[in-house]
């Protein structure tokens, strides 16, 4: 489609619309390469982006994935070099029917679209023959017969594109006269200047724009359409200049006339009409009426306007009357012409009418365009709102069911107002703590800055002397003083240091044990339930603690003097008095033997000293206890896994084996003629250097 070759932008006029424009960039269409640069393009992309050695020693399976591979990349360029063409050319179908038209008037539709359809079927044809061809390449029993079949893929797809030489230079040459093409809008607001040749259209239009149209006198100095831009009520203008038309049938004019057919045809715009009333354009006043009611078809449905140019060389009223009755007959339905066209003279030499003549213009397409959105329900929003009213179909009358609830709650809800108890709504409460606390955050109470929010009933919890007071407006002055002096602004400060003083109080006595718990209020069941309770919570939270602690390698031993406890600990569990008895005496005798090299400790070994003898079974009992270095296959389920696991280790580096590679690491590309052993000159016996 063409949407990507479309520039959407928006334009904000100093009102508060925003108009939505589509202009078509054609300049964004990348250059087509002739047939031959075509070839010389993809060729050259498949030699530098794929591998290029290949020996006869290799697998063959990795021979056909070499050829297969450039036949695949270079099928993929050709589709999307060629895709790439196809997206940038616009669809005649997919475009505004102005340019559609302009280009059938500029290239002939069918040799543009015969020219796409072409490239069309090349590509298709070159992916059909990448498919053949890798098929085929699958059944290449050698190097030779799989180079001859790439060699064959290459050639038929390079004769394809070959054979498109004249249309991809039929395509380039419409492309860069596309992108000389002006950027026209066409549902912008547009002023088209027509007319016979050199009555003076380009001269207008550099008045009124910043254009730079050239002016000759000859005529059909304009072969093309030529757009510029002005400003009128903060709105941006274009104003079409278009090749001059002459007074005959429509298939006899030639593509500079049907420029401007097509423009009058596509565009609603509001059409100027312009006359040379000195006929220094070498055509009679007659002869400009001619023209005028042989195109008069086109200028249905659009503003017109018929501007009498070159006043400065004869003024209107001294011209013959009849030719001045046949430039008025322009606007009588009567005599042919269309009700309601104004006919406005002026001069472009002079300048003398030109902005009157633009007013006229601008204004009369404003208030068609503005009346034309009216009647097609597309202008304000009221015009799209369509009010549904029932119609009765009987004369019963149909009250609204109201529920005894919602209607309960009416009914309390007007009786607290009226008795000025009104209660607010729940999620209105909710918002006001919500903003009183952001207040209090801010920092406002610190500032004297009370908030209110109108509602009486936090009022009605004043603890004032008289309750009657509650509901009163607190004045700003009051016997003859501010209110807002009494107010603290260090109020919070000091609540702060209050509840902090409080706490501390409170702390204080629990530590003193001034504050009873109230247990002492339970009975003696509850109590023991309490008592229970707390035991198990202390249990578990201890459990916890054991659980979540990190035990190291090294075991604390008990100290001699709890090892009775210990042993009689065990007797009431159950064990028997002599293994109780042998489980102590181990204890004490670890005990002794701690305590006996402690003392060695301070002793520093020599560094020559090695251990033996019963000192390196000490030792080694000792390192027992730290953590083994990790075994190959550790981390596996059984022993089955673990022979899986070291299956596929070897089954993944016959690969890296078949390539004489160490592993996946092994980046080493080997030289297989170095440079210092196969170059320069030797003498006899010296070959053998190394």
């Amino acid at each position: 489609t063409f949407v990507a070759n479309c520039r959407e932008f928006s334009v904000r006029s100093f009102g508060s619309a925003v108009l939505n424009m589509v202009v078509y960039n054609f300049k964004r269409i990348q250059v087509v390469p002739t047939g031959k640069d075509f070839v010389d393009i993809i060729l050259s992309k498949t030699q530098r982006k794929t591998p290029t050695v290949v020996h006869k020693g290799y697998a063959i399976s990795r021979i056909r994935s070499f050829y297969m591979r450039k036949v695949k990349f270079t099928a993929s360029n050709y589709n999307e070099k060629l895709s790439q063409i196809l997206q940038d050319f616009p669809i005649l179908d997919d475009i505004h029917p102005f340019y559609a038209d302009l280009i059938n008037v500029l290239y002939d539709k069918d040799h543009y679209k015969l020219a796409l359809g072409q490239l069309n079927t090349a590509r298709h044809l070159i992916d059909q023959l990448g498919k053949d061809y890798v098929r085929l390449l699958k059944y290449g029993d050698s190097l030779y017969r799989c180079k001859q079949l790439k060699k064959a893929a290459l050639g038929r797809m390079c004769t394809i594109m070959k054979k498109q030489s004249a249309s991809l230079a039929y395509l380039e040459q419409v492309r860069q006269h596309l992108a000389r093409l002006p950027s026209i809008d066409p549902n912008t607001r547009t002023l088209l200047l027509c007319g016979y040749p050199n009555v003076g259209k380009s001269s207008f239009m550099n008045k009124m724009t910043r254009a730079n149209v050239d002016v000759q006198p000859y005529a059909f100095t304009t072969k093309s359409l030529f757009v510029g831009h002005m400003d009128y009520k903060y709105v941006r203008w274009q104003v079409l200049d278009t090749p001059g038309i002459l007074d005959h049938p429509l298939e006899e004019r030639n593509t500079i006339e049907m420029q401007s057919v097509t423009a009058l045809a596509h565009l609603h715009a509001c059409v100027l009409f312009m006359i040379d009333i000195s006929e220094q354009c070498g055509y009679t006043i007659k002869q400009q009426v001619g023209l005028f009611h042989s195109i008069k078809p086109l200028f249905s449905n659009k503003s017109l306007i018929v501007v009498v140019n070159k006043i400065d060389v004869v003024r209107p009223e001294q011209l013959n009357p009849d030719d001045w009755q046949l430039v008025q007959s322009l606007s009588d339905p009567g005599q042919g012409g269309i009700g309601g066209v104004q006919v406005v003279p002026m001069s472009t030499l002079t300048e003398e009418g030109v902005m009157g003549v633009k007013q006229i213009a601008c204004d009369t397409l404003l208030l068609e365009r503005v009346e034309r959105k009216l009647r097609t329900h597309s202008g304000k929003e009221m015009n799209r709102i369509h009010l549904a009213l029932p119609t009765p179909r009987d004369d019963k009358r149909r009250a609204p069911f109201i529920p005894s609830s919602v209607a309960e709650t009416r009914a309390l809800k007007e009786k607290e107002k009226a008795e000025g108890e009104e209660q607010l709504d729940p999620q209105i409460r909710r918002m006001q703590s919500i903003m009183a606390e952001q207040w209090a955050e801010e920092g406002l109470y610190r500032q004297g800055i009370v908030p209110g929010f109108g509602n009486r009933d936090d009022q009605k919890k004043y603890m004032l002397r008289n309750p009657d007071w509650n509901l009163d407006v607190i004045p700003e002055f009051m016997d003859g003083m501010n209110i807002a002096d009494f107010i603290s602004p260090d109020i919070m400060a000091m609540l702060d240091e209050l509840e902090r003083e409080e706490d501390e109080l409170i702390a204080q006595a629990e530590a003193e044990g001034k504050i009873e718990d109230d247990v002492d209020e339970l009975n003696d069941d509850e109590r023991s339930m309490v008592n229970a309770i707390k035991e198990r919570r202390a249990v578990l939270r201890a459990k916890r603690v054991s659980e979540r602690k990190i035990h190291t390698a090294v075991r604390k031993v008990k100290p001699a003097s709890a090892i009775p406890a210990l042993q009689a600990q065990l007797v009431d569990l159950g064990v028997d008095e002599e293994t109780a008895q042998n489980t102590a005496d181990a204890l004490r005798a670890r005990s002794r033997s701690r305590s006996r090299s402690e003392v060695r400790s301070g002793r520093k070994r020599s560094r020559s000293a090695t251990p033996s003898g019963d000192d390196h079974k000490k030792e080694k009992r000792s390192s027992l206890s730290r953590t083994p270095a990790p075994k190959a296959g550790d981390g596996m389920r059984d022993l089955k896994q673990k022979i899986h696991a070291v299956k596929m280790s070897r089954s993944a580096q016959k690969v890296n084996n078949k390539n004489a590679r160490k592993g996946e690491g092994d980046r080493h590309v080997p030289d297989l003629k170095p440079k210092h052993l196969f170059s320069g000159k030797s003498s006899n016996g010296t070959r053998d250097w190394r």
